[in-house]
């Protein structure tokens, strides 16, 4: 590649924030040059590694005879739990119940016993077959339907949440109902499977290359399990082919077994499971059933409401516990509850532990919500959409949320009449009353849905983050800083950050692998704050040289600071403009120091989980959708026509970006509520393990007519970076809208008398089952 050429006469920089500069990698992608864990060259000597699977749900180990896995051809070791040297656990809640491999005791089908290392790949999986496992089998449980969900064993403590007398409000509503909702969970189905590759260092050192979305998390637990010290763990990842959360825990045991076989027998070695035992052996959404009770009045005003989330979460307590609480940070969404009571129950079932993904329990938490909202809906006659606005959380009033935190950025109002406006609802709405009047077996449905999304982890350490920066004597740029980048554009959003504070193109920011090496401590790349936390430390790292190199040059000029102004490329000095680089070598020759550290913590946020009471979220994200389907009658199936959706993403850093977050969270919900369908059988087997059972969106599946478009008015009210908002979950619960207008066209079968109740995913089949019923009830 030639050198970069600046421009010097250029009024703006190439590539800086509010550009719609590209992926940085998209032109890799496409060509399949962009290099993952898998396609390293690998290291002289390398070994590879496979896991053997436990064949029954839940049992005692009475007997492991593993002679001939390791009398295999091309076997070097084969690992079970005591051989891990210093712990046998990964649990990253430090609840000490997740095992790297089972200790005696299986606790779901398809839970790691041992690992085989070999020369090759294909001799590792073959000798995982010729273990001979005996099991004193265990009665065991996969469908939290089957249990007390009041009294059921839980894998970590539940959360309530209150505000107000629920019970006194519900019982002295005008009118009162009851219900219960079954949410499915959802596989991550990240295109580039699980992987690590460790490399064995001289003392304790090992490098592990981890496609995780927390490296820190990962050294922790590679040093944990050593018994050495983090400081002689390096974990690398330059990029994963996906994460959604998938990545954030669940990597630990990859890497673990990697590092431990490394160390062992002084040879790199890599793991890398196949897509059946990667959707076997690694969590998932979490299943949720919601029972809820509402008190309301026939203009459609919600004046209690009661609200009990069950979550399968799993043998272990893994992230349960954040992702039931953050389901009840979103019980209200939109909507401000005069009186509310939310209880969250983690249960344990035999299943792999449910973990992160893409809304942290959000989506669940405005599931239950938006099913409150539709039942008042069918019970009063309005359209839901009326009930929405009636019951919006208010400006300046009414805008308390179940934590007690006060909801100080409402612009749903907004957004939603903007939206309305724009998607012609209204109009729409009768148009397929129309339709539906005369049409026997096709019936047209429409929906518009709110999302008001909170924005930090509420574990409150969690939202700090670190950065570097180098400036080379060029004028070159080298940064880095703890986010991972997993395809959502994190990289290219916090370099054209750094390079708006030094005024200089984009190109010139050297984008460089997340590695602990350089940056300690980090936080997950999850919670959709990877910009705002990475995007403000890289900021103040480079202000930090700016404002040396602003200091060096009102010295060597004896001008005031204020006379030295970056420009595109340049900086002014005084009457006198200077390259960027050429006042970098002046520093330089100085002895400027041109590299910083920068360091950032969100400010405001306070979280009393005891007391279920605090400002867990820095700010909120808003966005609604407008979708419309189409229902054959007859045999379910479904098609989606339209939907329109507005989303404020605060001053976009880079619409190209955020648009593309937006579409793919769309689709990626809408494929959770639609056609990913997660099924156990009677022996508590996973069914759905592999691309033919188990059924992502495919591009034939977006609807037919699909217009995003982002608010160009938005701004952050509070001072995020460049006053900008995050947009990896939110879009996500944008598809609820899907289900809602599946609802409504399965609803007029039954003239809109009888509620659906249609929980998810709201397959072909479902659908067909909800026509029938709704078809009986009403005596259609």
């Amino acid at each position: 590649m030639t050198a970069h050429v600046p421009d010097l006469k250029a009024e703006k920089i190439a590539g800086g924030v509010n550009s719609d500069a590209r992926h940085d990698s998209a032109h890799k992608h496409v060509i399949g040059q962009a290099v993952y864990i898998d396609d390293m060259p690998e290291p002289a000597g390398l070994l590879h590694a496979y896991l053997g699977l436990s064949e029954v749900a839940h049992g005692a180990i009475t007997a492991m005879d593993l002679s001939a896995v390791e009398a295999a051809p091309g076997v070097r070791l084969v690992l079970t739990a005591k051989d891990m040297p210093a712990s046998n656990d990964i649990s990253p809640t430090a609840r000490d119940d997740e095992p790297v491999l089972a200790d005696g005791l299986v606790q779901f089908h398809g839970q790691p016993v041992f690992a085989v290392v070999a020369e090759t790949r294909e001799q590792a999986r073959r000798a995982c077959r010729l273990a001979r496992i005996e099991y004193a089998e265990k009665p065991f449980v996969t469908d939290i339907a089957e249990l007390d969900r009041r009294s059921a064993r839980q894998v970590t403590p539940p959360l309530t949440l209150a505000r107000g007398d629920a019970a006194e409000a519900i019982a002295g509503a005008p009118r009162r109902l009851k219900g219960s909702m079954s949410i499915g969970g959802q596989d991550h189905f990240y295109l580039e499977g699980h992987i690590a590759m460790a490399v064995p260092g001289e003392d304790m050192d090992v490098t592990v290359y981890s496609s995780t979305q927390h490296p820190s998390e990962v050294q922790h637990m590679v040093a944990h399990v050593l018994g050495v010290p983090s400081h002689a763990v390096t974990v690398e990842v330059r990029r994963m082919g996906g994460g959604f959360g998938g990545k954030e825990t669940q990597g630990n045991q990859f890497a673990v077994i990697a590092a431990v076989a490394a160390k062992r027998l002084g040879r790199a070695v890599k793991i890398r499971p196949d897509r059946d035992d990667d959707m076997t052996a690694t969590g998932k959404r979490h299943d949720f059933v919601v029972d809820y009770e509402v008190g309301f009045d026939d203009e459609g005003n919600i004046l209690g409401v009661d609200f009990h989330y069950a979550a399968r979460c799993g043998f272990s307590s893994d992230l349960s516990g954040p992702v039931t609480d953050r389901a009840l940070f979103h019980c209200d969404n939109a909507y401000y509850w005069p009186a509310v009571m939310a209880k969250s129950a983690p249960l344990y079932t035999n299943t792999v532990s449910n973990t992160a993904f893409r809304g942290f329990g959000g989506p669940q938490g405005m599931l239950g919500c938006e099913r409150v909202i539709e039942e008042v809906a069918f019970a009063t006659g309005l359209d839901p959409l009326d009930v929405r606005k009636k019951n919006f959380y208010g400006v300046g009033e009414r805008d308390v949320t179940p934590y007690h935190q006060r909801v100080e950025d409402n612009v749903v109002h907004r957004v939603v009449a903007e939206l309305e406006a724009s998607s012609g609802y209204a109009d729409r709405r009768r148009e397929i009353a129309a339709f539906n009047a005369t049409s026997e077996i096709v019936k047209r449905g429409i929906a518009l849905t709110p999302v008001k999304f909170g924005i930090s982890f509420t574990a409150t350490h969690f939202n700090q983050a670190g950065a570097l920066v180098h400036v080379y004597t060029d004028g070159s740029v080298h940064l880095n800083h703890g986010g991972t980048e997993m395809g959502q554009g994190l990289y290219v959003k916090v370099a054209q950050i750094v390079a708006e504070e030094f005024q200089i193109d984009a190109d010139q920011v050297k984008i460089t692998a997340t590695t602990t090496g350089k940056v300690p401590n980090t936080s997950a790349t999850a919670a959709s704050s990877g910009t705002d936390l990475n995007g403000m430390a890289a900021r103040d790292a480079a202000r930090q040289i700016r404002d040396r190199l602003c200091d060096f040059a009102a010295d060597r000029y004896g001008l005031p600071k204020e006379q030295i102004v970056f420009l595109p490329n340049r900086v002014r000095i005084g009457n006198q403009e200077v390259a960027f680089a050429d006042l970098v070598k002046q520093a330089y020759m100085a002895r400027v120091q041109l590299s910083a550290a920068g360091f950032y913590k969100t400010p405001k946020i306070r979280w009393d989980r005891d007391k279920g009471e605090g400002h867990p979220f820095y700010y909120f994200a808003y966005g609604a959708a407008c979708s419309e389907v189409s229902i054959d009658t007859l045999t379910g199936e479904y098609v989606v026509e339209r939907t329109d959706i507005l989303h404020e993403t605060g001053r976009s850093l880079n619409r190209a970006i955020d648009l593309g977050q937006i579409e793919g969270g769309f689709i990626q919900g809408m494929g959770w509520l639609t056609t990913e369908e997660l099924v156990w059988d009677d022996r508590g087997r996973l069914r759905t393990h592999a691309p033919s059972t188990y059924k992502i969106p495919l591009a034939s599946d977006r609807p037919k007519i699909f217009n995003v478009t982002l608010a160009d008015w938005a701004e952050n009210a509070e001072p995020a970076v460049h006053r900008s908002k995050a947009v990896g979950e939110p879009p996500f619960m944008l598809a609820i809208s899907v289900l809602h207008a599946l609802s409504d066209a399965v609803a007029s079968v039954g003239n809109h008398k009888i509620c659906p109740r249609l929980d998810t995913p709201a397959t072909p089949e479902r659908v067909l089952m909800a026509v029938e019923r709704v078809r009986r009830a009403s005596g259609a």
